[in-house]
C-alpha cells in the first residue's frame, strides 16, 4: 500500500457532532504581513482535563481527522535540490505538509507556552470543493531566556559524506554554531563510520571552545556507514553528559545512506528507547548530500520525538544551525496533536493533505500516553484539507482542536477555533497572500507527486509558476521566490509546457 495514498473520508448523515479538532505547526515566525480579518477565526488558550476521556468523548470516525503535529521540512528541501541539480525528485519523497510548512505564516500568536489557532479556506475551481486550512502558533523565541542546551552531535563520517557539500557543509556550519552559542551551552561529538566513536564528551562552550573547535576540524570521511551504532552511541553520550535543567538533544548530520550494521529505524530507536522515554532527549535530524537517504532519516525523526530539516548549501545550513537549532532548544509543547472535526450538515467529504506519517486513531487524541509532536517557541503548523460541502446547505463547517502537554508539569491543554461557511473566499486565489502561498506549496507538491494528493482545482505548473511569482514580489519573501524558482525548475523537467 502506497504511504502516500490520501485518506478519504465521507461523513455520514445524522452524525452526532462531538467538537474536538485540530490544527497544526510549521517552520518559522511570523510574518510583519498580519491578517487577522474576518476569515481567520482563533480561540484561546483552554485547560483541559487532567486525564485522557478514552471513548466518551470519541465521535464516529469519518467525520475527525487526527494527527500529531510535524514540523518537518526536509522533504521540500531535498525537493529543490533535487531540481536545482537538474532532475526531478522520487514521488515517494514528496511529503506535502513539509512543503507547507516551509513558509512562514501570519496566525497571531499566543503569549505564553501553547497555540492559537486559526481556521480559514477559500472555494477552488473545482465545483463545491475548497481548501481549508489549520493554523497554530507558539509565541515568539527568546533565545536569552532560553533553558541552557546540552547538544550531542552524531555526525555521519563514512565514505559517501566525503563528497563536495556533505561533511564539508557539516563541519562549516558546526563551527558557525560553535561560535554562536551561549557560554553555558555544551556539545558532545560521536562519529560513525563503519563504528562509532565519542569524539568529544558533553563540554561546556565557556572557555572551551578552541578545543571544540579542533575536534570539529579533525573530522575526516572514512569508509562505510553504520548509522545504528552512530545513533546509539550518541544516546549513550548524550545520557553521559545529561544536564538538568537543560534541553537535551541529540542532533545527527547525514545524508542518511547507511549500508552497515543496524539500517531498520525502528530496530536502531529501540536500541534508545529507555533513555528517549526517561530522559526527553528528542531527534534533530540534518539531511546533506544530493544522494539522500530520505526514508530513513524522516523514520528516525518520527520515531524520534523529534524532526527533520535537509541542508543544501550553506545559506540553509546557517539559517539551520545558527537560527532554527537553537530555536528548538526550547520547548513550549510536548507530544501535540490535532484533530478537526467536520460539520456532516455542510461536508460531504474531506480529506487531509499529507501527513500520512502523522495519523493517530480519532480515540487517541486524548490519550496522553501516546506519542505526539515536540514543538518549540516561534514555530507554526499548517495543515491543509480539501473538502467537498453539500451543495446548498450553510452554517457551521469545522472545529478544529489542539492538544498539548506543559514540557515542564506535563499538564495537559487544549485550544480550540471554529469556522463558517460563509467564511470562505469564493475563490483561492483572492484569499489572502500567505494563504495563497499554502496553497501553492501544496500544490506545486501534489504536481510533483504525480497528482498523489488529489488537490482539487490544480493549476498547471506554468500557471502556478506565475502565482508564485506574483505573491514572491507581494510578499518582498525570498523564500517565496525560491519556490516560484523550484517551479520554473520543475516545468522544464516537465513534459508539459
Amino acid at each position: 500500500m502506497n504511504r502516500h495514498r490520501t485518506r478519504r473520508q465521507t461523513c455520514g448523515a445524522l452524525l452526532a457532532l462531538t467538537a474536538a479538532g485540530a490544527l497544526l505547526l510549521t517552520a518559522c515566525g511570523a510574518d510583519e504581513n498580519h491578517v487577522n480579518g474576518p476569515n481567520h477565526t482563533t480561540a484561546t488558550r483552554a485547560p483541559a482535563p487532567s486525564q485522557p476521556r478514552g471513548d466518551e468523548t470519541a465521535a464516529p470516525s469519518d467525520n475527525l481527522s487526527t494527527f500529531a503535529l510535524d514540523v518537518d521540512t526536509a522533504s521540500y528541501g531535498y525537493a529543490r535540490r533535487t531540481l536545482a541539480d537538474g532532475g526531478r525528485p522520487d514521488p515517494s519523497t514528496i511529503r506535502p505538509e513539509e512543503f507547507v510548512n516551509s513558509f512562514r505564516q501570519d496566525y497571531p500568536t499566543p503569549e505564553h507556552n501553547g497555540f492559537t489557532v486559526t481556521v480559514d479556506g477559500a472555494r477552488t475551481s473545482r465545483p463545491n470543493w475548497s481548501l481549508v486550512r489549520v493554523g497554530l502558533a507558539t509565541r515568539p523565541a527568546d533565545t536569552d531566556a532560553r533553558p541552557p542546551a546540552a547538544l550531542t552531535f552524531v555526525i555521519d563520517v563514512s565514505g559517501s559524506m566525503g563528497e563536495p557539500g556533505r561533511l564539508d557543509l557539516a563541519k562549516k556550519s558546526l563551527d558557525t554554531m560553535t561560535d554562536r552559542l551561549r557560554d553555558d551551552d555544551s556539545v558532545a561529538l560521536v562519529t560513525f563510520s563503519e563504528h562509532a566513536e565519542t569524539v568529544l564528551s558533553m563540554t561546556r562552550l565557556g572557555g572551551h571552545r578552541a578545543e571544540i573547535h579542533d575536534a570539529i576540524d579533525g573530522l575526516d570521511a572514512l569508509s562505510s556507514t553504520n548509522l545504528g551504532d552512530g545513533v546509539e552511541t550518541g544516546y549513550a553520550t548524550a545520557v553521559e553528559g545529561l544536564r538538568k535543567n537543560a534541553t537535551n538533544r541529540v542532533v545527527l548530520i547525514s545524508d542518511g545512506l547507511a549500508n552497515d550494521g543496524e539500517t531498520d529505524p525502528d530496530t536502531i530507536l529501540k536500541r534508545i528507547d529507555g533513555d528517549r522515554r526517561e530522559y526527553g532527549i528528542t531527534l534533530f535530524g540534518v539531511g546533506v548530500g544530493s544522494d539522500y537517504g530520505d526514508a530513513l532519516m524522516e523514520r528516525l525523526a518520527d520515531k524520534g520525538d523529534g524532526h527533520t530539516v535537509y541542508v543544501a548549501d550553506t545559506t540553509t545550513a546557517a539559517d539551520v544551525f545558527c537560527r532554527q537549532l537553537p530555536q528548538n532548544i526550547d520547548l513550549v509543547a510536548r507530544d501535540a496533536k490535532a484533530q478537526v472535526a467536520f460539520d456532516p450538515h455542510t461536508v460531504a467529504e474531506f480529506h487531509l493533505i499529507g501527513y500520512q506519517d502523522r495519523k493517530v486513531a480519532d480515540k487517541d487524541f486524548r490519550n496522553d500516553q501516546v506519542d505526539g509532536g515536540e514543538v518549540g517557541p516561534g514555530h507554526t503548523v499548517t495543515a491543509l484539507y480539501a473538502v467537498r460541502t453539500n451543495p446548498g446547505t450553510d452554517g457551521h463547517l469545522a472545529t478544529a482542536t489542539v492538544r498539548w502537554l506543559d514540557p515542564d508539569t506535563r499538564t495537559p491543554h487544549e485550544n480550540t477555533g471554529a469556522m463558517e461557511t460563509d467564511a470562505l473566499h469564493d475563490d483561492v486565489w483572492s484569499a489572502s497572500p500567505r494563504f495563497q502561498v499554502t496553497a501553492a506549496a501544496a500544490y506545486f507538491a501534489d504536481a510533483l507527486a504525480d497528482g498523489e494528493y488529489d488537490m482539487p482545482g490544480a493549476p498547471t505548473l506554468t500557471k502556478l509558476r506565475s502565482r508564485a511569482t506574483a505573491l514572491a514580489e507581494v510578499t518582498e519573501d525570498k523564500d517565496v521566490s525560491d519556490l516560484a524558482t523550484a517551479i520554473r525548475e520543475a516545468s522544464f523537467s516537465s513534459a508539459e509546457n
